[in-house]
């Protein structure tokens, strides 16, 4: 039996590139994958057909994650459908990158919303039903901008490096229930987000010499949502950034 089974997994931002990668991940391990997405119904919708083509359940609903009162809906129509929650994965961002004199206050603050706020309205929402299960693993997003700064981001570092704060402080909140939150951590990987950045320059910046695949991102959030040695890791921020942060 898949360690997921007749488990109901939230992942966000999950029409492409690592969000995509993590809902077809867990949805293999036997979860029924609720896939968000904010404007993309189409790319959405192949997601939901790809894990049904597979012999898995899935649904997809919209929601910008900034907002409470869609992310109280998210979750209302999840529960109502399948009644539980086991893994919430924060995965939602944009960039707005521009250098700190030149960023304008509303390019500050959307990033902020969506990739901080956001956790933070997710795992609130979810938050409820986990302690009462007494079992749950909630992965957030965050990012290596977030542990070592990346000029023309400043607004994403700091949302980042938010994110990890917010990750340890729940992990302790939440363990005495039985539910674990992590972070991990990417580097440069290769989906729309990347496109178009100076490659050979980056390059320079990894050990491995390439950028990650989605797929290797979603591996890790798979182990720490799935596997059973994930029950006992709590707290951690986990890199797969092909060596740029080395601690």
């Amino acid at each position: 039996m898949n360690s997921l089974q007749d488990k109901v997994a939230i992942v966000t931002g999950a029409s492409r590139g690592i969000g995509r990668a993590t809902a077809l991940a867990l949805a293999s391990e036997g979860a029924k994958v609720a896939v968000n997405y904010a404007n993309s119904s189409g790319a959405a919708d192949a997601v939901v057909a790809e894990i049904a083509d597979q012999g898995g359940e899935a649904l997809a609903l919209q929601a910008n994650v900034a907002e409470a009162d869609q992310v109280d809906a998210l979750f209302k129509t999840v529960l109502d459908k399948w009644g539980r929650a086991d893994v919430l994965v924060n995965n939602a961002g944009i960039t707005r990158d521009t250098l700190l004199l030149r960023m304008k206050p509303e390019d500050w603050q959307a990033v902020i919303n969506l990739n901080l706020t956001g956790v933070y309205l997710c795992t609130r929402a979810v938050s409820k039903v986990m302690l009462k299960q007494r079992s749950g693993r909630i992965i957030n997003i965050a990012s290596v901008a977030g542990q070592m700064g990346n000029p023309g981001q400043a607004n994403y570092s700091a949302a980042k490096a938010g994110v990890i704060g917010f990750t340890k402080t729940v992990a302790k909140e939440m363990a005495s229930r039985g539910v674990t939150v992590n972070a991990v951590a990417p580097g440069f990987i290769a989906t729309d987000m990347t496109e178009g950045l100076e490659s050979e320059e980056i390059l320079k910046f990894i050990p491995l010499g390439r950028y990650g695949q989605p797929e290797e991102v979603a591996g890790m959030i798979q182990f720490l949502a799935a596997d059973p040695a994930g029950a006992y890791i709590t707290g951690q921020v986990f890199n797969v950034d092909g060596g740029m942060v080395m601690a």
